[in-house]
């Protein structure tokens, strides 16, 4: 290659077509037809002797060698648009619309606090939440169906720290807060006044929260390698239907503990430390790359972690330990 005589144009159909990895969509994007942008990748692979972007059912899947330039192209790209047009945005007349995913259970806990902030300081955005019904939601973003996740995404962002994906380059992710997982039950449970041994949590009846309708989780998974096993009764999709399930049953769930509160029978119910060890709750936030640049999405996911930083350590006095009872 040549760099003298590369047309740089073609770096910014390249760096569209990582980001979409879609030859339509990423059309759209640079106001060009779509032959257009496939005959600017058909000069590229003959610039780069290389194929650069298969086509898939899908899309375009990325070869190893336009995985290993794309981070340079993008970087430079995004110096080179910052210098030449800094973005602004000023929320007090911004006029923006956001689609989130989030599991029932966060949107109650979080979204007062964002709303709040955007009556006070943002009055032109809107957001619209959407199901999130799955524990990777990274086609979602791919798709643009959603503009942000917010959720426990732990296969997601281990692919993605470990760089096991193509799909990893378009979506970033940042940490919010870390939780853990509790047994939770209502106050004149049978077991609320005897210790939660591990017979005694396996012997019990169980309700299980799960997005996808499976009715084997991670407690399954952990029992399951010790050799123990539970009897889930029902299977939901929503921690504020396990809130009030468990409030009037003799059923254990598990949840995190942060989003007790959000069952809204918090007053009803007492947790426990469960007899087995579980992973942490990592709860993150994920975005497409063509996001990345936005400023009044740069703004809302700024005001999300700053919403996190300010109530993480506001623990609800309303949800009773037993502390003796462990």
């Amino acid at each position: 290659m040549n760099f003298l005589t590369l047309d740089l144009n073609l770096l910014r159909v390249f760096d569209a077509v990582m980001i979409e990895q879609n030859l339509t969509r990423a059309a759209d994007k640079l106001a060009m037809t779509q032959p257009a942008v496939s005959n600017a990748l058909k000069r590229l692979r003959h610039a780069f002797n290389d194929e650069l972007l298969i086509r898939t059912a899908y899309g375009v899947k990325p070869t190893p060698r336009a995985e290993s330039v794309w981070p340079a192209i993008r970087e430079a790209l995004s110096k080179l648009e910052a210098a030449i047009a800094p973005p602004t945005f000023d929320p007090s007349t911004a006029i923006a619309s956001f689609r989130m995913a989030m599991a029932d259970s966060t949107a109650a806990y979080w979204m007062p606090y964002l709303v709040r902030e955007i009556e006070k300081t943002a009055p032109g955005i809107n957001a619209r939440m959407v199901p999130l019904t799955t524990r990777d939601p990274r086609n979602m973003l791919l798709h643009g169906d959603i503009d942000i996740a917010v959720g426990f995404f732990p296969g997601v962002v281990s692919q993605m720290t470990g760089g096991q994906s193509s799909t990893n380059n378009a979506i970033r992710h940042a940490s919010l807060y870390t939780g853990r997982y509790v047994c939770v039950m209502r106050k004149d449970h049978p077991l609320a006044n005897e210790p939660l041994t591990l017979d005694n949590y396996c012997n019990a009846h169980h309700l299980l929260v799960s997005f996808s309708g499976r009715a084997h989780g991670l407690i399954d998974e952990i029992l399951n390698g010790i050799n123990r096993q539970r009897h889930i009764l029902l299977t939901v999709n929503q921690f504020f239907t396990a809130g009030r399930v468990v409030a009037s049953s003799d059923l254990l769930t598990v949840l995190p503990h942060h989003l007790i509160s959000s069952t809204g029978v918090q007053n009803q119910l007492i947790w426990k430390e469960l007899p087995i060890a579980t992973p942490a709750v990592n709860v993150d936030m994920l975005w497409h790359e063509r996001e990345a640049r936005n400023p009044a999405h740069r703004w809302l996911r700024e005001n999300l972690m700053s919403l996190v930083e300010m109530t993480l350590n506001s623990e609800n006095p309303q949800i009773e330990h037993q502390h003796a009872l462990i």
